[in-house]
C-alpha cells in the first residue's frame, strides 16, 4: 500500500486506461498518478467521486476568485484617495515603520518558493519507489502466468488431439451401428447393442462438450494472462 497525496484541481481529468486502471496527471508537480484497481466497479466509483471533487475545487475556485475581485475594489478606491491627499515628505520617502514593512514583504514570498518546490521531488521520489516495487511485483506475476501461458497452451494441443480421437471413435461406431443393423439377424440383440452403443456416444459426445468447455476455459486463461502482460509492459514502459 501507498499514500498517493495529490491536490486535485478543476482542470484535472481522470483516464481509464485499462478495464482496472486509471491515471490522472499534476502539470503543477510534473507527475503523473496511477491506481489499480480490483474490479471495474471500483474504478468507476473512484471516478465518480474524482468528478465530484473536480467540481467542488471548481466551485472552491471560482468562489476565490469573487472574494478577490471584492477585496480588490476598495483597496483600488482607497489608492486613488492616496493619490488625491498632499504630498510631504513623509509621504514620498516614508518612516522608518513604513521603509521596513515592504522589505518583510518582499522576502517572504521567496522564502515559501523552496518549501513548494521541494514537495514534488519528495513525492515523485516516494511515488517511484513505489513504481519500482510495483514493477518488481508485475515481474514476478508475468513470470508466473507465463510459465501459466506456456502450460495451458500443452494442455490445449493435448485436449484437442484427445477430442479428434474422441469424434473419430464416435464416427466408427455410428459405422458399427449401421453395420450391424444392416448385416444381423437378431433383431433383439442387434437393438440391444445398439442401445448400448448408443449410450457410449451419449458418453463420448457428453466427454467431448466437457473438453469443448475447458478448451474455453483456458483460451480464457491465455486471454487474462495476455491482457497482465499487456498491462505489465505499459507500467513498465511508464516507469521507463
Amino acid at each position: 500500500q501507498a499514500i498517493i497525496n495529490s491536490t486535485i484541481t478543476p482542470n484535472m481529468t481522470f483516464t481509464k486506461t485499462s478495464q482496472k486502471f486509471g491515471q490522472w496527471a499534476d502539470s503543477r508537480a510534473n507527475t503523473v498518478y496511477g491506481l489499480g484497481f480490483s474490479s471495474e466497479h471500483h474504478l468507476s466509483k473512484f471516478a465518480e467521486k474524482f468528478l465530484e471533487f473536480k467540481e467542488a475545487a471548481r466551485l472552491a475556485k471560482e468562489k476565490s476568485q469573487e472574494k478577490m475581485e471584492l477585496t480588490s475594489t476598495p483597496s483600488q478606491e482607497s489608492a486613488g484617495g492616496d493619490i488625491q491627499s498632499p504630498l510631504t515628505p513623509e509621504s514620498i520617502n516614508g518612516t522608518d515603520d513604513e521603509r521596513a514593512t515592504p522589505e518583510v514583504t518582499q522576502n517572504s514570498e521567496p522564502r515559501a518558493e523552496p518549501t513548494q518546490n521541494a514537495l514534488p521531488f519528495t513525492h515523485s521520489s516516494t511515488i517511484s519507489k513505489h513504481w519500482e516495487a510495483e514493477l518488481a511485483t508485475l515481474k514476478g506475476n508475468n513470470a508466473k502466468l507465463t510459465a501459466a501461458l506456456l502450460e495451458s497452451t500443452a494442455n490445449v494441443k493435448q485436449w484437442k488431439q484427445q477430442l479428434a480421437a474422441y469424434q473419430e471413435e464416435a464416427e466408427r461406431l455410428h459405422k458399427r451401428v449401421t453395420e450391424l443393423e444392416c448385416v444381423s439377424s437378431q433383431a433383439n440383440a442387434v437393438h440391444t447393442h445398439k442401445t448400448e452403443l448408443n449410450q457410449t456416444i451419449q458418453e463420448l459426445e457428453s466427454t467431448l462438450k466437457k473438453k469443448e468447455e475447458e478448451i474455453e476455459g483456458l483460451k480464457q486463461e491465455i486471454d487474462n494472462a495476455r491482457e497482465l502482460q499487456a498491462q505489465r509492459d505499459s507500467l513498465t514502459q511508464k516507469l521507463q
